[in-house]
């Protein structure tokens, strides 16, 4: 049986991971963020990026450990030992794949239409073939294709962030504004509210584990490509809601369709017609890094006979799985048309936590069970899966009391 390619050095890896993380955020989310924590927004980002920042570490080591396609579902296995959990999780990181692209093929509409006047009903499907083909071609292709359209998406975040600040340069002086007082209680609810929007944002890096048997060194590559990842994804988003929140009315910013072309025309006064066009290059980007992505997990679940093994079959000529990615391209068409992105990207932040929690916990077991990793493999310290685990329910247990 063909096997995957082992094609992908790690420019490529964090290219990746930083095209679906900013693709799947800052593009889409930055509205409805603004709009459930106002100038706090940017802070609702920071922490996010501390919840995934524990279990960021967490991923690099298990992706040392067991570099395997379904890579979350082999933790899970490894760690609780069980293969209906194991079966579980799986299932469960399709899931966040497929809600997560649906949200974004939606978050995508709006700039989309800037252009053509067409319905969101003749978008949707016209967006997933078109991609689903491009995740179809091969790894190294996607990937590259990937890559070069997070070389444009990231380029035009950091044109945002320094034009903010050349316009209006008082921003940096007014970043304080953006942290409410210790006491300030309504203000820190909206923050934890708008964060598991903020969470969807940094979705993204746990990505790349799926990509294990395609990478040419993954017990080295992984875990920087991990922690590049989040970093780079953490520092622009900081920065670009900063520059949002201090440079368009709150409440244009949260009712906006295409927040960041709002935010390009307030503080150049020129036409958003490229930073929109951008918009939608980093918007379909995430779109085929997560088809990819799920699709794998399907294929490596075909592999490992937990799925039909028709999931784990490899076309010969591109060496991708085609009938697990065209499956992925089905369910995301249904719920792209079904369902609002904010809904989407709720469900996907929640599924993920869950997937997290579950991640987490496998490590502290392996480490309390006392198994070694890899010679040379990154380790991090016991007392990171835990706080990976309690951050994870602690912003599950925010989203229910706060009812977001």
């Amino acid at each position: 049986m063909p096997e995957l390619r082992r094609s992908l050095s790690l420019p490529l890896v964090v290219l990746y991971g930083v095209g679906v993380t900013i693709g799947a955020g800052i593009y889409v989310l930055l509205g409805a963020t603004a709009g459930k924590a106002g100038i706090h927004a940017p802070v609702s980002f920071a922490m996010a990026a501390i919840v995934m920042a524990f279990s960021a570490a967490t991923f690099a080591e298990l992706s040392a450990r067991l570099p395997v396609s379904a890579g979350e579902a082999a933790y899970v296995r490894a760690g609780f030992g069980s293969a209906g959990l194991s079966l579980l999780v799986g299932c469960l990181v399709i899931s966040s794949g497929v809600v997560s692209s649906a949200a974004i093929t939606v978050g995508s509409i709006g700039y989309i239409q800037e252009f053509l006047d067409l319905d969101r009903y003749v978008l949707v499907p016209v967006i997933l073939l078109f991609m689903g083909g491009v995740a179809a071609w091969g790894i190294k292709e996607s990937v590259t294709f990937a890559s070069l359209f997070t070389l444009v998406e990231a380029g035009a975040l950091v044109a945002i962030i320094v034009l903010g600040l050349m316009d209006r340069p008082e921003i940096l002086s007014n970043i304080p504004k953006v942290f409410p007082s210790p006491t300030d209680l309504p203000a820190w609810t909206a923050i934890s509210g708008a964060a598991l929007l903020a969470f969807f944002a940094f979705i993204g890096f746990e990505d790349i584990v799926n990509l294990a048997e395609e990478v040419e060194q993954p017990a080295r590559i992984m875990p920087l490509a991990i922690l590049i990842t989040l970093v780079v994804g953490t520092v622009l988003y900081f920065l670009v809601a900063a520059v949002a929140v201090f440079s368009v009315p709150l409440e244009e910013l949260a009712a906006s369709q295409a927040p960041l072309s709002l935010v390009f025309g307030q503080i150049t006064g020129a036409s958003p017609i490229l930073i929109t066009a951008i918009a939608i290059v980093a918007t379909l980007n995430g779109v085929v890094i997560q088809i990819i992505m799920a699709s794998r997990v399907v294929y490596g679940l075909g592999k490992q006979g937990s799925f039909p093994a028709a999931f784990a079959s490899i076309h010969p000529r591109t060496q991708t799985p085609v009938i697990a990615t065209g499956t992925v391209v089905l369910v995301v068409l249904v719920l792209a048309m079904a369902f609002p992105v904010d809904r989407l990207a709720e469900w996907t932040a929640r599924i993920v936590l869950v997937i997290f929690s579950l991640v987490n916990g496998s490590l502290i077991l392996l480490k309390a069970r006392k198994i070694p990793a890899p010679d040379g493999a990154f380790t991090a310290p016991f007392w990171v899966p835990v706080g990976g685990l309690l951050t994870c329910l602690a912003l599950l247990a925010i989203d229910v009391t706060t009812g977001v």
